[in-house]
C-alpha cells in the first residue's frame, strides 16, 4: 500500500512540472490588426487603409511626382486628389 501512496505522490509531482510548461508551449492566437477605415467626403465611401492602399498611395505618389510621405500627413485637398484618382483606377484593372 505504502507504494501505491509514493506512485500517486511521485505521478503529482510530475504533471505539477509538466502543466506550465505544457501551457506555455500552446499556440498563441493571432494578433487582430486594427482596421482603419478613411471616409471620402466627395463619393460618400468608406475605404479600408491596408497594405494594398498604402501600396497604391505610393504608387499614386510616384506618377504625380510628389514626395512620399504618409497619408495621415497629406492636406485635406491632396487627400482629395487621391481618392478621385483612386476611383478612377480600381484595383484589378
Amino acid at each position: 500500500m505504502k507504494r501505491f501512496y509514493l506512485f500517486i505522490a511521485s505521478l503529482f509531482l510530475v504533471t505539477s512540472f509538466a502543466a506550465p510548461m505544457a501551457i506555455s508551449a500552446a499556440p498563441l492566437p493571432q494578433q487582430v490588426k486594427a482596421q482603419i477605415r478613411i471616409y471620402d467626403k466627395a463619393h460618400k465611401d468608406y475605404h479600408n487603409w491596408d497594405d494594398n492602399e498604402d501600396r497604391t498611395w505610393k504608387l499614386y505618389l510616384n506618377n504625380n511626382h510628389r514626395k512620399v510621405h504618409e497619408f495621415s500627413r497629406a492636406k485635406a485637398k491632396e487627400r482629395a486628389e487621391y481618392w478621385k484618382w483612386r476611383h478612377e483606377h480600381p484595383d484589378g484593372r
